[in-house]
């Protein structure tokens, strides 16, 4: 069903030619997305209109966002601007929801406080860590109420930058700068907001941004780029390209490790979009390729399919994602097994934080 709904998001055009299942899926969702259109439009109404109070934490925020569900690259773009901060002197924190974690949210938890991380991917969820553990100067929080996690890193922490992840509709807490994430292949899905599209909102409201980050996941840059500027004109907002590239690959338990890339493997990940993970691995002699669903919670079991499924092809590595490495970290038993890929963002972040 994932799979399916998946595949209609980013149809561009809707017709029965493409199967009844399609058709039919139409028909379903066509009303729930009208009525979710309607809810996101009111909401944002009432937040123009400052009938729904937006609060203002008198500390530079930045809110790093997207139009669209998941996999465009928020997580290790919100890692650079952090990073960036803290080698200029600031004391940045993350404020992150912690999706996938198992720790009450309605009050702040704190992953991290800059020097040392305080529970693991399981407890937090696998961003927050991911970040705690790729920010060794930022603060990282996790809370429902981001206006809380916003005084808590102000009030007690004493941060001077906040950091807000996936925040784009998040519109109670303020920010000074408004970025949003745009993947160059996937764009804006069909369209359609969600149940029928991926889309959170509609693309109109892109304007609330003050900067767009198109990110590239391909080797080459052009379409991003006319991506970028296409945008830039129609939006009147600064555009920027950002692209991912692969760097090293790295034993998740052992990180002194490294596999030679004539071996062969397997690859596997639980995130929103595997399919551009498995492109970065191009150098390697992939044989199979095994999904699980976003933000997947991996248990012994799990292991022990997955080890079968290397038998099966007779490889002698896996590979998956680093988002997945911190999950995994905390429950295998051997390195020199599974490694994770590293990705290097590629990004102007002067032009991009120019404040």
């Amino acid at each position: 069903m994932k799979v399916f709904l998946t595949e209609l998001h980013y149809k561009k055009d809707f017709t029965f030619l493409e199967g009844f299942a399609a058709g039919l899926a139409y028909i379903i969702l066509a009303l729930p997305s009208l009525l979710y259109l309607c809810a996101v439009k009111t909401r944002n109404f009432l937040y123009k209109k400052n009938i729904l109070k937006t609060y203002r934490p008198h500390t530079y925020t930045i809110s790093v966002g997207n139009l669209t569900t998941g996999g465009t690259g928020k997580t290790p773009i919100t890692a650079e601007i952090a990073n960036y901060f803290s080698k200029k002197g600031d004391y940045p924190a993350i404020l992150s929801r912690g999706y996938g974690g198992k720790l009450p949210n309605k009050e702040v938890n704190i992953v991290s406080d800059g020097m040392s991380i305080n529970f693991g991917a399981q407890e937090a969820g696998d961003e927050p860590v991911w970040l705690a553990k790729h920010c060794p100067k930022t603060a990282v929080l996790t809370c429902a109420s981001r206006v809380k996690a916003a005084k808590f890193a102000k009030n007690t922490l004493h941060c001077t930058k906040l950091i807000l992840d996936d925040g784009f509709q998040h519109q109670k807490l303020g920010r000074d700068l408004n970025i949003v994430v745009v993947d160059s292949e996937k764009q804006f899905s069909n369209g359609c907001v969600l149940p029928l599209g991926a889309l959170r909102e509609p693309v109109s409201e892109i304007k609330r941004a003050d900067r767009i980050i198109v990110v590239n996941k391909n080797f080459n840059d052009k379409k991003a780029k006319t991506f970028a500027r296409f945008l830039k004109k129609k939006y009147s907002i600064p555009s920027f390209v950002c692209t991912m590239l692969p760097d090293e690959v790295y034993d998740i338990k052992n990180t002194d490790l490294s596999i030679d890339d004539t071996q062969p493997v397997i690859a596997f990940s639980a995130i929103a979009q595997p399919e551009q993970f498995y492109k970065y691995l191009r150098r390697y002699d992939v044989l199979a390729t095994k999904d699980f669903p976003d933000h997947h919670i991996y248990t012994k079991q799990d292991i022990e399919e997955l080890r079968a499924l290397m038998k099966q092809y007779d490889a002698k590595y896996m590979i998956t994602t680093e988002k997945d490495a911190v999950k995994l970290r905390e429950i295998i038993d051997k390195d020199g097994e599974i490694f994770a890929l590293k990705l290097k963002p590629v990004l102007d972040l002067k032009g991009l934080l120019d404040e």
